[in-house]
C-alpha cells in the first residue's frame, strides 16, 4: 500500500515576513571554503531538508525558498554534531519558517525519508549514492517528507522569498532547480496524493 501525503490548497496558510536570515556565504567558493573549515573541525557535514507540499489546482507543487534572482533551496539546514536527523530538521524549519510567537509554531509532522544525497568533494556535484571508491564523503543531506497540517502560519526571513512551484516544472530540470531538487518528482511517485480543498 502507498503511503498517503494529505495535501491542502495553498490558501490554507499564511505568509508573513520576520528579520532577515543572514546567509553565511557570498559565493559558491565561500561556501566551499567554509565547508572545508567545518570538515577539519567536525568530519562529514550532514544537512537535513524538508519536502513540503500544497496543492493548487488539484496538483501538487513545492514549497523553495528563493535567494536573490534564481538560486532555490529547500527549507532546511546542517545538524549540529550529534544531533538527531528528525529534531534538527523541526530545528531548523522552525527557524527558517516559524512565526516568532512561540504558540504559533507549527507542529511539525516529519514523515519518511525521501532521500540521501553525498557530496563525495568540495565541489557542487551530489550524488543519490556514495561511489564506492570514496571513504570520507564531504556532506550527506537527507530529505524527509514533511505533512502539513491544514493551516499554519509560517514567517519567511525578509531576504528570502518562499515559491511554491509545480511539480512539472521540477521534473527533470536540472539545469534549473538543481539534480537534488530536480529530482523530486521522482523520489516522491510511491507516495498517493490525497487533495484536500
Amino acid at each position: 500500500m502507498r503511503p498517503i501525503v494529505d495535501l491542502y490548497s495553498l490558501s490554507h496558510y499564511s505568509f508573513g515576513t520576520k528579520e532577515t536570515k543572514v546567509e553565511k556565504d557570498t559565493s559558491v567558493a565561500a561556501r566551499f571554503d567554509r565547508l572545508r573549515e567545518i570538515y577539519k573541525k567536525e568530519g562529514m557535514r550532514t544537512s537535513v531538508a524538508g519536502v513540503l507540499l500544497v496543492q493548487e489546482h488539484d496538483y501538487p507543487h513545492l514549497l523553495l525558498f528563493q535567494i536573490g534572482g534564481t538560486f532555490k533551496k529547500l527549507p532546511g539546514g546542517r545538524l549540529r554534531p550529534g544531533e538527531n536527523e528528525i529534531e534538527g530538521l523541526k530545528r531548523k524549519l522552525t527557524s527558517k519558517l516559524g512565526p516568532r510567537s512561540q504558540n504559533l509554531v507549527p507542529n511539525w509532522k516529519i514523515g519518511e525519508c525521501v532521500a540521501r544525497w553525498w557530496r563525495p568533494n568540495f565541489e557542487t556535484v551530489m550524488y543519490p549514492h556514495c561511489p564506492a571508491h570514496i571513504k570520507k564523503p564531504k556532506e550527506c543531506r537527507v530529505l524527509y517528507m514533511v505533512h502539513l497540517s491544514e493551516r499554519e502560519e509560517f514567517e519567511v526571513p525578509g531576504n528570502l522569498n518562499l515559491n511554491a512551484i509545480p511539480m512539472f516544472e521540477l521534473y527533470d530540470n536540472a539545469q534549473r532547480y538543481g539534480a537534488v531538487i530536480s529530482s523530486i518528482p521522482q523520489q516522491i511517485s510511491r507516495f498517493e496524493f490525497r487533495m484536500n480543498n
